[in-house]
């Protein structure tokens, strides 16, 4: 492989983006910072410059994907409640197909939050954003939305491990609205219907 090299003042970012590619083909536990140094084109020594180690890069790349997540999760236009919930979770599947590295970094690396404050912020964004589309479907918002990002990580997860049967992304859509329409009817009516 040749090296790319870097220009002055994106050598964080070639090295955060050499990390993502190293996650998606070895897993966030899979490669040295040797292999994310030569990947980014650039002397192991280099990445210092930057971070205390591999595990503040897989962080790093953590944090920009919960940044990335809450992005997306922020374009959801529908109205609170039902829509909006559904919208959310569709967002987190398209999260996980469009950014695959991110994805891995963020649940799968062990990183503990508690340790690290910006990318405990970050994922932060994520549960509050969530947390408020679900405000109004029950009297408890903080369970509802565990159950939510549960059943939606869980679809998630069997298609990116292609198993159950969820091998394309139209089966994966379909098995996530099922599930949602099946865990939001049996909620019943809207809290703000059941208070009167």
């Amino acid at each position: 492989m040749a090296k790319q090299g870097y220009h002055h003042g994106n050598l964080r970012e070639a090295l955060v983006e050499a990390t993502l590619a190293l996650i998606v083909a070895k897993g966030p536990q899979g490669f040295t910072l040797s292999e994310a140094a030569r990947h980014a084109g650039v002397t192991p020594a280099a990445i210092y410059r930057h971070f205390a180690g591999r595990d503040d890069l897989v962080a790093e790349t953590a944090r920009q994907g919960y940044e990335l997540f809450s992005g997306m999760l922020s374009d959801v236009s529908a109205e609170r409640g039902a829509p909006r919930v559904r919208a959310m979770a569709r967002a987190y599947l398209a999260f996980a197909e469009r950014y695959p590295g991110h994805y891995i970094a963020m649940f799968e690396s062990g990183i503990d939050l508690a340790r690290r404050p910006a990318l405990a912020e970050a994922a932060g964004r994520a549960r509050d954003l969530l947390h408020g589309a679900c405000d109004g479907l029950c009297a408890d918002v903080e369970e509802v939305a565990a159950h939510i990002w549960s059943l939606s990580h869980g679809v998630v997860e069997l298609y990116l491990r292609n198993s159950a049967g969820l091998t394309d992304p139209p089966e994966a859509r379909a098995t996530l609205s099922r599930a949602l329409d099946t865990y939001l009817s049996g909620l019943g009516p809207p809290a703000s219907q059941t208070s009167r």
